[in-house]
This record gives C-alpha cells, structure tokens and sequence, in this order.
C-alpha cells in the first residue's frame, strides 16, 4: 500500500497529503491518529495539533509561518489560516561537521570534455555572439538566421511546415472553421542538415534589452555578466557587436574579461558599427572573420577524459510545487553532495528563496568572513525589497501556492534542501566566478531565467533544475536538466522533463538512489553523449538581472 502522508521532520506540526485526502478521512502515523476536518489536496499540509492564533508552525524543522487564526487538528494549512514567519539569523555557531556520502561508485570516474588553457574543462563547446547593447539585436538576429541553418545548428521547421499547411487549406477553403478543425502531423519532421563543424556543438546568440539608458551600475554588471560567458568552459570564442556610444564599452568589457582569466587567449572579434560606413560593410566582415574563426576552432576542438572534480552544477528550482522540496530538490542535494566528496563544485542561488533557512547555511560557513558574507548580501537584498513596498514574504506564485508553498519559508525551507549537506566554501555576489570547490551560494534573484542567467556567468557547466509544475527553462551555454518532483508531470510534459523522481513520493525509490541517478545523467550529458531536453528545444533563455528588485 502506498503511503498517504509525510511528516518531513520530527519536529513538524503539519503533515503532508502525498495524495488527495477526504474530509472525515482517519490517518495513522507514526503511532498517532489524524481524523481529517477538510478536504486536503496532495501536496498541502493538515494541522498535527491544533493551533491557536499567533502559535509558530514549523515544517523542515524551521518556523514556516504563524497561524493568522484557530487551527483544529486536521484541518487544512491555507494562506487564510497560515501567515509567512521566518526565524532571525545572526553569526556563525561554531564549526560544522559533515558526513560525506559513499562515493565508491563514482570514485575514478571521468567525463569527456574540452580542455581550456586556464584549467578549465567544458562539457560542450559553443561559439557565442554578443551584442553591447540591444541597439545590436537586429544585427544579431540577421547573423543569426544566415547561418544557422547553413551550418546545420538551425532546429527543426515543423512549425513553418504547419504554417505553410494552414495557409494552404486556408486558400482552399476560407474559412476559419475548416483551419480550427483541420488535424496535421508535424510530429514526423526532423532536423535533416548534418553541422559544418561537427566538433562546435552550437552558435548561440545572447540577445537582452540592456548596455544604455539605464543606470551605469547596470551597465557594468552587464559587462561582468557578459564576460563570465566569454570566459565559459563552455565557450571556445565570441564574436561581439557594438554600437560605440552606448554606457556599457567594450574596454569595460575586456577589464570585466581579465579580471576573470589574466591569460585569456581565447578568439574574440570585436565590430564597432559607428566606425562602419554601412550596416551591409559591418555584418559582412562579422560574419567573414567570424566563419574563419569557427574554421580553426573545428579543427583545434576535441574531447578528452578529464577528473569530475572539473564540474560544476548551477542549482536551480523554478515553477515548484509541495512536493519539491521532499522529492526532487533533496534528490539533487544528494547529488550535489556527491560531487562535492568527489572535490567538484556547485551554487545554490535564488536568495529569497533561502528566507528562514539562513541560520542554517551560516553555520555551515568555513569561516566567519564566508558567513559575514551571507549575511550582507541577503540582508541587503531584503532591506532593497522591503524599500519599493515588497519582501520575500511575497515570492511565492499564484502556481506556487496553488500547489502547496503557501508561505516563502515552506518555499524556501524545500528549495534549500537542492544544496544538500555539505559546509558553505564560498559565497559569491551576482556575476561572481566561481574560484572554490565545494557548496557556494550565488546570489541572484527567485525569478528562474535571471537565476540561471546569473549561474552560467558564475561558471556553471550544468544546470540542475527541479519543477513541479514544468517549465521549459533553458541557458544558451550550461546544458539545463530538468527533474520532476512528480510522475504526474514527467508523463504529461516528457518534452521538457529529463529525469523524475516521484518514485521518492511513491516510496519506491530512496532520495540517495534518484541522486546517484541524477549524478549519472549529468556524467552523459557532459560527456555529450546525450541532450537534454532544453537543448533538444533549443531552449536558450537568457534574461540579464538588473540590480533592481527582482523575487
């Protein structure tokens, strides 16, 4: 028999619905007996006392919120009856001890990948395009449908063909009725054109709205931000396009460039359109000198066997549902610890999605100036919320609490737990490289295209991305993976998920075995032996944070 209820932590007082329940339902567990007083949706929570108002409710073993109003034993936790609380933090406790977890099967293990000069290793090999500012993006966007499809990187046309087919009937029948009506397979149509450059996995183009007319301090995070991708393991070279008077300069960019790699060798072509005569004259050397530059990197670009102490996972939650943060997100911490005890690397992001569970990352600081570090920043971030009239308290989605995550803290308490176990390395602010192995948190907004945005800059190979309700989020440079908290959304979404793990919900499988099964896709997709599905979709977003207020 399956399993109904979960309480997370024995220091809980709610439980877990992992199925819908039904008023007047009685529950066993753990030597207790629940009668049910409402209705409880998988994924919510039921009161395990009662509560009178202002009572703490703890989840994760944190405090979660507070009850707005009485709350019976039994009855369902709503945003009507719970409001969001989150403990205070202060300073290091002490030092953290950590229990690794068993490694042997991984132990000696490599992946294949592209060797750079600075020590680095990529799991694929890209050459980006860049514009300074988005009065660049139509040129970029004219580069980028010349070549694409000419190199063999465009993806497949079965929307042209769909169009073409509804045109078709359109001119045959007139009517609207008959296109609503009519059923066409496009399933069919693939990508038939073989790459020119079989060993450059991809030309991605990094359009964004900003680089002028905004504040200097965008500008030049736009410039680091940019530069954290030029110096991608990932990245074999870039071709820049500039205006020449716009706020964020090229000479910003390259101090932004050497900061990051002293030694930086790889090729970097630079246009200026202001010191062409016409746009025809600027597009036609980018793209010549361009085609020659992917000419050299072709024949110079092979894989090699390399340590996976060299990777790096971004980890990244987004469209999350209750059952994430007990399935899919401790499933990617086990996985991320692992690699940590293999001397790899990983970030755990979204700052306001880490409200409550603060004090915990603190004490798992190296040091104090890693803590004090922690607690700047997200101080900082929440006083820059508090200003403009919001706060974490209001990061939750109308998707979110939907689904369960009625307050930031049981959203964040969840989300936390995608950072598993291991001591804090490091802590690094927006834009940021990563320069330590170990667990680092970088700080970005909640928002899932920012965050994984500001992870790729920060170095990140591979993105591990857990959802709840499916998204399709990708990042044009770090193969994105995505990892279901629920069967129910693997089977109905398969074209964006990668991996599921509501067996953890079912009681089939234990968190340890889905993260050494996570751990296992990654070594394939860094070896290139398979894409995942963002990169199947061509799913390159790409969405520059301004330092503004962003949850």
């Amino acid at each position: 028999m399956k399993r109904k209820v979960l309480k997370v932590h024995p220091a809980d007082n709610i439980i877990v619905a992992l199925t819908d329940l039904k008023k007047g339902e009685t529950l066993e567990l753990e030597g207790q007996s629940y009668t049910l007083i409402d209705d409880v949706p998988q994924k919510h929570k039921f009161a395990a006392k009662d509560f009178a108002p202002n009572d703490p409710v703890i989840m994760y073993g944190v405090l979660v919120g507070r009850a707005q109003e009485p709350i019976r034993r039994g009855g369902i936790i709503t945003v009507k009856n719970l409001v969001h609380a989150a403990e205070e933090f202060h300073g290091r406790a002490g030092n953290y001890t950590w229990q690794k977890p068993d490694v042997s099967r991984f132990v000696g293990r490599t992946f294949n990948g592209y060797h750079r000069a600075d020590g680095s290793v990529g799991t694929h090999n890209y050459w980006i395009f860049v514009p300074m500012v988005f009065c660049e993006n139509r040129n970029l966007m004219v580069i980028k449908n010349a070549f694409e499809k000419e190199l063999g990187y465009a993806k497949s046309d079965k929307y042209y063909l769909l169009s073409k087919k509804l045109s078709s009937l359109y001119k045959q029948k007139g009517s609207a009725t008959a296109v609503l009506e009519a059923e066409f397979d496009i399933t069919e149509v693939q990508d038939k054109t073989e790459r020119l450059f079989p060993n450059i996995d991809g030309i991605k183009f990094l359009i964004h709205q900003g680089g002028c007319g905004g504040t200097r301090e965008d500008s030049n995070t736009l410039c680091a931000l940019l530069a954290g991708y030029i110096t991608h393991p990932n990245v074999a070279g870039a071709t820049v396009l500039s205006l020449g008077c716009q706020h964020a300069q090229v000479e910003i960019l390259e101090k932004e460039i050497k900061k990051r790699d002293a030694s930086f060798n790889k090729p970097l072509l630079v246009f200026e359109q202001q010191s062409y005569s016409s746009e025809e004259k600027l597009l036609s050397d980018a793209m010549k000198k361009t085609f020659a530059q992917l000419i050299e990197v072709n024949e110079k670009s092979v894989r090699r066997p390399a340590p996976l102490s060299k990777l790096v996972f971004g980890l990244e939650c987004g469209a999350s549902d209750g059952f994430s943060g007990i399935s899919a997100n401790p499933a990617m911490g086990y996985a991320a610890d692992l690699l940590v005890a293999l001397g790899g690397a990983v970030m755990l992001s979204e700052f306001p999605e880490l409200c409550g569970v603060e004090q915990d990352l603190i004490n798992r600081a190296v040091s104090d100036e890693v803590a004090e570090k922690f607690i700047r920043i997200q101080r900082a971030y929440e006083r820059a919320a508090k200003a403009v009239g919001a706060g974490f308290d209001m990061n939750p989605s109308p998707g979110n609490i939907k689904d369960g995550l009625i307050t930031d803290a049981i959203k964040s308490a969840g989300a936390a737990k995608k950072g598993g176990t291991s001591p804090v390395t490091d802590v690094l602010d927006y834009t940021e490289k990563l320069t330590k192995p170990g667990l680092n948190l970088l700080c970005t907004p909640g928002n899932d295209v920012e965050s994984t945005t500001g992870l790729a800059a920060s170095g990140a190979q591979i993105i591990i991305f857990s959802t709840g309700l499916g998204t399709p989020t990708g990042n044009p440079v770090a193969a994105t993976i995505k990892i279901s908290s629920n069967s129910q959304l693997a089977q109905r979404m398969p074209d964006i998920i990668d991996l599921d793990c509501g067996g953890i919900i079912s009681g089939d499988k234990t968190i340890e075995q889905v993260g050494e099964e996570i751990l296992e896709f990654c070594i394939r997709v860094a070896n290139g032996e398979v894409l995942t599905k963002a990169q199947q979709l061509g799913q390159d977003d790409f969405i520059p944070w301004k330092r503004g207020v962003s949850l």
